[in-house]
C-alpha cells in the first residue's frame, strides 16, 4: 500500500465529525471496535444497505464475531489476531445472514488506530462481484453443456456417416477435393486412404466432368440441381449423383451421394437371410404382389401378378403406374394411396383387374407402406375373388329389405313414382358402399361416385346420412 507522504501538513484540522464521513464513505460498511474487539460503532454507506443485513440494530456491545455467520467468526478471530502485525493487508471475507435470500458477503480490512487499542474495520459488500462471478460460471457451464451435446451430435453423425450404405462424399465447393469421404465410397471408389485431398473430377471420366461443373454452378446459384449421371474412372461404373450445398463456417461445402445408375439397384432393399427367404416365399405365393413408388409406379412383381395381368416380364411392369391395370382408372388407385398416406394400410379393397386383352377378373386388394432409403414404398397384394364359393348362393328373389319394400308397392302407385323411389334407394345404397369401401372417407367416396363432394353432402343429407353418421358418433 502507498501511503501519503505529508498526512500532518494536510490532515492535521480535520475533525472527529470529518473523520467519521471520511470513514463511512470509504466503506460500503464501517465498524469501530476497542481492543477487545467489541463493536463501539458503525456506520453503513446508505439506508437501503443497512436494511439489508439481519439484526444490525443489535450490534453496539456485541462481539464482532457474534454478528457473523459461525463459518466466518475464525476469519474475524484472524484479522483481530494479526491487525497490528499486518494492517490493512489482511482483508478477509466474511458472511453476514441476511433476513431473506441468501448471505451477504462482505470484504473486511482492519487498521489500528490511535494508541488505545482501537480498531476500525472496512468493508466492502462483495455481492455485485458474486453475482458477475455466478454469471461467468453459468455462461461457462452454458459453454460446457453445449460443447457436449454438440460433441454428441458430432458422435451421432459420424456414425450414420461411416455405417451410411450408400457412398457419400463431403468436397470443397472452391476445390472440389474431398474433405471425407465414408467406407462405402472409400470401397466404390477404390483409393483407400488416398482419397482425401484428391480432386473429384480426377476420379471420373474426362466426357463426365461438363455435367459434374454444371450441376455445381447450378447449385451454387440456386440451391438445388437434378441429379446427373457420371461414369467413375475405376472399372468404368456409371453412377448416379445428388449433390447438396451447405456451409460450414465462412467455406461452401457440397455433399454427395452416390447410387447405381440401375433403377432397379438402387431401388433395392438391403435385406438379412430370414428377410431375403421371405421375399423368395412372396415371389413364389398365388396372390398377386406388387411394390410401387409414391406416385404408384412399378418398382417390382412377382409371377403371379405377371399371370393375372397377361404380362410377359417384369420389366415390361417396371415404371409403369398400377392404375394401368385396375378396373376404374385414375379411382382405385388414388382412393387406395390416400388411404395408405392417411392410415397405413388398406384392408380387402375389393375392386377388378384388366390384363392386358382387356379381359377383367373381380379382385382383392390389401395394401401397407414401408420406408425405403427415406422414401415410402408401397405393397399391393392382389388376390383373385373371381371363384370364390359363396356361403349361401343368392337367388333371384334375395333383393336387400329397401328393395323388397319397392317390390310391395307394386300395383299400390304408379309406375313414375315406383322408379322415383326404387332410384333413391339405389342411390342411398351406391353412397352408402361408397362411404363403406374407402373407410368412411367423403372426398375418395365421392371420386368413387364420380360425382364433386358438395354434392355428396347434398344426397348424403336429402338420404339422412349426415344425421345417421351423428347419431352413430
Amino acid at each position: 500500500m502507498k501511503a501519503f507522504e505529508s498526512p500532518a501538513r494536510w490532515l492535521a484540522d480535520i475533525d472527529s465529525d470529518a473523520t467519521a464521513v471520511l470513514i463511512a464513505a470509504a466503506a460500503d460498511l464501517a465498524v469501530i471496535l476497542d481492543q477487545d474487539g467489541i463493536i463501539r460503532d458503525f456506520a453503513f454507506q446508505s439506508e437501503s444497505l443497512a436494511m439489508e443485513f439481519a439484526e444490525h440494530d443489535q450490534w453496539l456491545g456485541k462481539p464482532w464475531r457474534d454478528t457473523v455467520t459461525i463459518e466466518s467468526r475464525g476469519k474475524i478471530d484472524d484479522m483481530l489476531r494479526d491487525v497490528h502485525a499486518r494492517p490493512a493487508r489482511n482483508g478477509r471475507q466474511v458472511n453476514y445472514a441476511a433476513p431473506r435470500g441468501p448471505d451477504i458477503p462482505i470484504l473486511f480490512s482492519v487498521l489500528p488506530v490511535g494508541q488505545t487499542g482501537r480498531i476500525i474495520a472496512f468493508g466492502r459488500d462483495l455481492r455485485a462481484f458474486a453475482a458477475l462471478q455466478q454469471r461467468v460460471v453459468d455462461v461457462q457451464q452454458s459453454f460446457e453443456r453445449d460443447y457436449s451435446r454438440m460433441r454428441h451430435i458430432e458422435t451421432r453423425y459420424r456414425i450414420l456417416f461411416q455405417m451410411a450404405p450408400e457412398p457419400v462424399l463431403i468436397i470443397d465447393a472452391a476445390t472440389h477435393k474431398i474433405i471425407e469421404a465414408n467406407p462405402a465410397a472409400r470401397q466404390i471408389l477404390g483409393e483407400k486412404g488416398r482419397l482425401i485431398g484428391l480432386a473429384l473430377p480426377a476420379l471420373i471420366e474426362p466426357e463426365s466432368e461438363a455435367a459434374l461443373e454444371a450441376m455445381f454452378t447450378t447449385i451454387r446459384a440456386t440451391g438445388r440441381a437434378d441429379d446427373i449421371s457420371i461414369t467413375l474412372s475405376k472399372d468404368h461404373v456409371e453412377m448416379k449423383l445428388s449433390a447438396f450445398l451447405f456451409r460450414q463456417g465462412n467455406a461452401q461445402l457440397f455433399l454427395l451421394r452416390m447410387g447405381r445408375a440401375d433403377h432397379a439397384m438402387d431401388q433395392q432393399l438391403l435385406l438379412s437371410d430370414s428377410k431375403a427367404k421371405l421375399l423368395q416365399l412372396v415371389e413364389r405365393v398365388p396372390d398377386g404382389f406388387v411394390v410401387t413408388d409414391n406416385d404408384g409406379r412399378i418398382i417390382a412383381a412377382n409371377a403371379a401378378f405377371l399371370e393375372m395381368s397377361q404380362i410377359m416380364s417384369e420389366g415390361q411392369a417396371q415404371g409403369e403406374s398400377l392404375d394401368r391395370w385396375l378396373g376404374r382408372p385414375g379411382v382405385d388407385l388414388g382412393v387406395m394411396m390416400n388411404n395408405l398416406r392417411q392410415y397405413g394400410s388398406v384392408r380387402l379393397y375389393p375392386t377388378s383387374l384388366r390384363d392386358e386383352f382387356g379381359t377383367e377378373s373381380e379382385v382383392e386388394i390389401s395394401a401397407g407402406v414401408v420406408m425405403n432409403g427415406g422414401e415410402h414404398c408401397y405393397g399391393f397384394a392382389i388376390r383373385s375373388v373371381s371363384r370364390r364359393v359363396e356361403a349361401k348362393p343368392q337367388t333371384a328373389r334375395a333383393f336387400p329389405r329397401s328393395l323388397e319394400q319397392i317390390i310391395e308397392l307394386i300395383g299400390r302407385v304408379s309406375l313414375k313414382d315406383l322408379v322415383r323411389e326404387a332410384t333413391d334407394v339405389i342411390e342411398r345404397l351406391s353412397i352408402e358402399a361408397a362411404l363403406t369401401m374407402t373407410g368412411d372417407n367423403r372426398a375418395s367416396a365421392a371420386e368413387v361416385l364420380g360425382v364433386s363432394r358438395q354434392s355428396l353432402y347434398v344426397k348424403m343429407r336429402r338420404h339422412g346420412l349426415m344425421e345417421a353418421e351423428l347419431g352413430s358418433s
